[in-house]
């Protein structure tokens, strides 16, 4: 008993250590990291429409791609038939000045 109370208070020492960081998580998830780096909101936006008719927020620069689901302010998903299904649409490959293109 006395081992389990032990190994016990030892797994929550560990657990609660694991949670310092100073309340920083991670790389700060707003700033585009490619080869012309900037800050997204500088990138410009197109919508994906998913197999079930709703859209998608979608931004590629050429080396990566960010998609997020367009919800109203209820955060119900949007579907507003603005392209057929699995079609994108809009100015998404805009705002970058990468060299590089998509391969497909």
């Amino acid at each position: 008993m006395k081992l389990a109370k032990l190994t016990l208070a030892i797994v929550a020492v560990s657990a609660l250590a694991a949670c310092e960081g100073g309340g920083q998580i991670g790389p700060d998830k707003g700033v585009d990291r490619g080869f012309d780096k900037k800050d997204l909101s500088q990138l410009k936006a197109g919508i994906w429409v998913d197999p079930n008719g709703c859209d998608h927020w979608i931004i590629d620069d050429g080396v990566e791609g960010y998609l997020s689901a367009r919800l109203d302010k209820y955060g119900k998903p949007v579907c507003s038939g603005a392209a057929p299904a699995n079609v994108a649409t809009g100015p998404f490959k805009g705002g970058s000045t990468s060299a590089i293109g998509d391969i497909f």
